[in-house]
Formats: C-alpha cells, structure tokens, sequence
C-alpha cells in the first residue's frame, strides 16, 4: 500500500469524525468545503460523491462518538470520585462504585480500538492488525468478489432461483393485458425503426446482393424448375398460358394482317411477279389465320398435344439430361451476372426497408397489428398452458446459467477491480459515515457491559471471601 494511503488510514491530525479518538477533539474541514455544511464532494476515481445526506450521515457519526465519549469521561469521573470516596473511608459501597466504573472504562477503551482499528490506526500508532480496511481493502473485495461467485453465482443457486420466481407465468400474466402488449410492440417498432435507421443501405444492399447471388450460385435450379413444370403440366395449368397466347396472337393477326402480308413480299425473290408474290403472301396470311384460330377454338388440336408433348420432354430433361442442365447454369449465371440485375437486387432493399419503416411506424399497420395479435396469444398460452411455462422458465435458466458459467470470473473481477480503483482514505471515510454511528452503540455497550461485569466480579469475590 502506497505512503499516502498509509498516512490517510492513520488519521494523521485532529478529525472527530475519522480518528475514532476518545477524546472527540474538533475535525478539520472537509477537502472542497470549509465546513460540514451541505455540498456534494467526488473523491478523483473512486467514483464516491459525498453528498447531502452522506454529510448528515457522518454529523450522525460524529455525534454518537460524542456520546460513546461522553460515557467513556463520565465513568472515568466515577472511578475517581469513587475511589477518593473509598480512600475517605466513605463506607464499602465506594468500592463497588469504583470496581463498575473501572471494569466500565476498560470495556470502554477496549471496544473504541476494537471500532478504530477498522478504519486507522489508534491513536495514529501502526499497530498490527489495524486500519484494516483501508489496508486490506483488496483482499476485501477479492473475498467479496468470491464469495458473491460461490454464493450467488453457482448453476444450483441460479436455478434455484429462477425456478421459485416463475418467469413463464408472470410474464404470461403481463404479456396478457392488453396495455403491456402495447407497450411492448410500440418497444419493438422504435427498436426496429432504430435499427434499420443505423443501417446503412450500402452495406445491406452489397450484402444482400452477395447473398443472394451466392446462394443462386451455390443451388442448381435446373431439376426444380424441371419438377415444378412438370407438375404444372400434368395438373394442365399450362393451357390457360397457350389460350392467352392463341388469343393475342388471332387478334394481332387480325389488327396486321397487311403488315404480315407485306412481309411475306418483301422476302419473295426478286425475279417473281409482283402479283404472285401477293397471292402467295395473302395465302399464307389466310393459312397462318386459320392455324391460330383453329388452336384458339379447339381444345384437342394437334399442335395443342404438341406442346404438351414439348413442355413434358423438356421438364425431364431439366431433371435428368446433363447437358440440358449445364445449358440452364450457364443461362442462371449469364443473367445474375448482368449489371441490371444485381442493380434490382441491390435496390430490393431500399424498397423492403421503406416498406418495413412504414408499417412500424404506423399503429394500425398490419404488422404491429399481427404482432400485438401475437403478444396477446403468447401472454394468453403462458397463462394457461403448464408445459409451455415450463419450457419458458427451462429457457431462461439455461441462458442464465450459461451465462454465469462463461462469465462467472468477469462478474467477479469486477467487483474485485472496482474495490481495488476505490481510494483507501475515501473508501474508509464512505464505509464509516454508512455504518460508523452504528458501531458506536458498540462502544457505548462495551461501557455498560463492562461495568456490569466488573460489578458481578466484585460482589462475587467479596462475597465468596466473607
């Protein structure tokens, strides 16, 4: 321990209220104060302020060292009055009188260095064993901060108590007034707006983006999408997609029909009629009409079945043919590598978060509507549901003791550090105005027991001589 801890512990100079003294000699004045008067001092890296009622506490202090004093001069007086009354041949009742105060003035003194010894040195004299919390103020909060990790921080203890508070039923209880489930969704939004607040969207988006593209990457789609066309074939959901395009493409053929003409002429060779090239062109208008219409109009046509059959083949070779395969990987990869849809994976985010803020702003959005919905069910299935406590209060025990296994030596060292940052002058001063009037009363009973023993003494000799 450091000199200047050594001097504060020895309580260098008159201080009532720190030397413990006998003689209640007037105190100095605080540091940052010219007197006892109310102000709030902070002791440099303690962390203790002393404040109002810390003042109030040792003024407390100071005057029951007074009393226990004044009880200390008060016997001593009648041990001399006693004794010069004995010497004067008063009568024998004097040695009784002087036995009691003598016996009283020893419980006395003995019971002020017993007190004393705790906080300094007697009488500022370094005698063994004394000042013993300022001197053994680490190994004190080391044994505090062992005894707080035996005893409270034990798995039995945790458990134990945890499973006598029955988390699962009072938060069941809670959970299940609407007021509470509230509360907790309005917690919930503010968190969740905060959070996605701090967020920046360059990183989501760039790991969103990593994400997805890693995981298209990662996964072969060609046997999925192979399952899940012919499934859609054989349920013949496909046909609605070959009526829409039957339809659009009569009424196209209808709306163009000399554009398509036109296009057939202008594809004729050169050294045919013109008038050949109309009708070949017209013809194949009439034909290619009539194709559409009739697949428009009949269920069971031909190039119906066809792609029926096409649509069929090709599901099985998306499950089972290698190289089919291979062609749809290389075609997955070619697309998730352009730049305009990493661009829609990227801003998918913008749209989700904006989508997400909203809704938990919002108090009668669907999702805190859910939620609350869902808080209101779980408060409700708490309450009345015995296994589902049960695994509540298994979880929360299981977290707890996990977390006092892995961090028990954490815990306690920080009791143990704290305690050895606090000044040993300052944390002296804080202990002693906390339980220093307290100890007085021991000095005080030390002087009333003492002379009642020492009168006991008394008697029982002068009687066991008679």
């Amino acid at each position: 321990m450091d000199q200047t801890n050594v001097k504060g512990a020895q309580g260098a100079g008159p201080e009532p209220a720190d030397t413990g003294s006998p003689a209640g000699a007037p105190g100095r004045a605080e540091p940052g104060g010219t007197g006892p008067g109310p102000r709030s001092q902070h002791a440099p890296g303690t962390g203790f302020s002393f404040n109002e009622a810390d003042e109030e506490r040792r003024r407390g202090v100071r005057r029951m060292k007074a009393t226990a004093t004044g009880l200390l001069v008060l016997v001593a007086l009648a041990y001399v009055l006693a004794k010069w009354a004995q010497n004067s041949g008063m009568g024998p009742w004097t040695g009784y009188v002087a036995a009691a105060a003598e016996a009283g003035m020893v419980g006395a003194m003995a019971d002020w260095f017993a007190v004393t010894a705790l906080f300094r040195h007697p009488l500022g004299l370094p005698i063994p064993h004394t000042a013993i919390i300022p001197t053994k103020k680490d190994q004190l909060g080391t044994s505090l901060g062992e005894f707080v990790g035996e005893n409270f921080l034990s798995e039995d203890v945790v458990r134990r108590r945890l499973r006598a508070v029955g988390i699962g039923t009072r938060l069941g209880d809670w959970l299940a007034e609407p007021a509470n489930a509230d509360r907790v969704t309005a917690e919930l939004s503010t968190a969740l707006r905060g959070a996605l607040t701090v967020l920046r969207d360059s990183d989501v988006q760039a790991v969103v983006g990593e994400a997805i593209t890693r995981r298209a990457d990662a996964a072969e789609i060609a046997p999925g999408i192979g399952k899940t066309l012919d499934k859609i074939v054989a349920d013949g959901g496909h046909r609605k997609v070959v009526d829409l395009v039957c339809v659009r493409a009569h009424d196209w053929l209808v709306e163009h029909g000399d554009q398509v003409m036109d296009a057939v002429q202008g594809g004729a060779p050169g050294w045919t009629p013109r008038f050949v090239d109309k009708r070949v062109g017209e013809r194949v208008y009439k034909e290619l009409l009539r194709f559409v219409t009739e697949m428009r109009d009949m269920p069971g046509h031909p190039a119906r079945g066809a792609i029926d059959r096409f649509l069929t083949d090709f599901a099985s070779d998306l499950q089972s043919d290698t190289d089919t395969r291979m062609r749809v990987e290389r075609l997955k990869s070619e697309v998730l590598g352009r730049g305009e849809v990493q661009d829609i994976i990227a801003s998918a985010w913008s749209s989700v978060r904006q989508m997400i803020v909203a809704a938990a702003e919002d108090e009668r959005s669907e999702l805190r509507l859910r939620v609350r919905a869902g808080l209101l069910s779980l408060g409700a299935r708490l309450t009345a549901d015995a296994r589902l406590q049960g695994k509540v209060d298994g979880w929360v025990e299981d977290v707890a003791v996990h977390v006092v296994n892995t961090y028990r030596r954490e815990i306690t060292s920080l009791i143990t550090d704290t305690v050895a940052g606090w000044d040993a002058e300052q944390t002296t001063r804080k202990i002693e105005a906390h339980i220093g009037r307290d100890l007085q009363f021991i000095r005080i009973n030390g002087t009333v027991v003492g002379s009642l023993v020492g009168l006991l003494i008394y008697t029982l000799t002068h009687a066991m001589g008679a």
